[in-house]
């Protein structure tokens, strides 16, 4: 049964209030989190390649940046508008929206640039001696990082630089010859088709084709193994497939969770500017505002449960002042 109107603004207005808690609580936890697994990562302690090293430490990053350009910097004066007035009068809106939208694209490309190293390291073991190294690494996240800026500085030209603070996808007023034009609805919807519509379709192909992969190079060690008289019930072989299938298979599926109800309702959206209504609840897109938003703190949660060397040198961070100062109140103590 659909629901009322009535119905649809109380809903509605109960997420407002509950963002007015959840962006602060969430930009609290995104940032530290965030910068605690660039520290762990870059210290290359975590036992992992130096490869994979790279493309968590960019992703960590890109997600850093996200909380404080989109969350800090956009949702939170959003939410709090009554004492954000003061950015009516910052002509800034649209160099902020290029930053913003770059480093979100950053963020979701980073994702699928990871999802196919893995694949090429579980699937090719010829071209993963030539792929999956640290220099690969830097030149593809170099190059998704220039053609992610390239790419939104259409947002310049789309946007005034008037902040608009309201609850909608434009943060920045919009010219209403550009809101009413084919050729801007047109480019706004490439836009959410590459991100991130095209890299959903892409980390879904890639994990179907690796589950494939180790589903058929498993059975055939099983064969070979029951062939042998010396079965090692822990090929470490396997083992090693499993951690990478298991890290690989929770980061993408938190992506497409958490970022699959911004990319419906983004994409409707536009639709509904070209001419082409769908009937979709206000409310629905500030749940996807708030799901995309918590997939940039969720990481670091993911290497702690998947990664036990993390795990230490997270253990190891959070002793080591509490050691330094329990050994200064120490030396203190016996001076007294």
């Amino acid at each position: 049964m659909p629901l009322s109107f009535l119905m649809k603004l109380k809903i509605l207005r109960a997420l407002y209030e509950v963002e007015k808690i959840y962006f602060p609580i969430l930009a609290a936890i995104g940032v530290p989190v965030n910068i605690v697994t660039i520290v762990i990562m870059c210290r290359g302690k975590c036992g992992l390649s130096k490869c994979v090293t790279s493309y968590l430490v960019a992703m960590a990053v890109m997600d850093l940046m996200v909380v404080i350009i989109d969350l800090i910097l956009r949702q939170i004066p959003i939410v709090y508008r009554e004492h954000s007035t003061f950015l009516y009068y910052v002509r800034f809106c649209n160099f902020h929206a290029v930053l913003l939208y770059a480093v979100t694209d950053c963020s979701v490309w980073f994702t699928v640039t990871f999802t196919f190293d893995r694949f090429v390291a579980i699937c090719s073991q010829k071209l993963k001696a030539k792929y999956c190294t640290t220099k690969t690494a830097s030149v593809v996240l170099g190059t998704v990082t220039a053609l992610s800026c390239l790419k939104n500085i259409f947002w310049y030209f789309m946007y005034t630089g008037e902040y608009s603070l309201s609850n909608s996808p434009w943060f920045c007023h919009v010219k209403l010859a550009v809101l009413r034009s084919l050729t801007w609805s047109i480019i706004e919807l490439m836009h959410y088709i590459l991100t991130p519509f095209i890299p959903f379709v892409l980390v879904l192909l890639f994990n179907a084709l690796t589950v494939r992969n180790i589903i058929v190079a498993n059975r055939a060690r099983r064969r070979l193994q029951s062939q042998s008289s010396s079965e090692n019930p822990s090929d470490p072989e396997v083992r090693s497939r499993r951690k990478s299938m298991i890290l690989l298979f929770i980061i993408s599926g938190n992506f497409i969770l958490l970022w699959v109800v911004f990319m419906l309702c983004s994409v409707l959206k536009r639709f509904d500017y070209l001419g082409y209504p769908v009937p979709l609840p206000t409310f629905v897109r500030e749940i996807g505002f708030m799901l995309q938003l918590l997939s940039c703190c969720t990481n670091t949660f993911i290497y702690a449960i998947t990664q036990r060397k993390f795990r230490e040198e997270l253990r190891n961070g959070v002793k080591y002042p509490l050691t330094m100062m329990g050994k200064l109140f120490q030396k203190k103590a016996s001076t007294i």
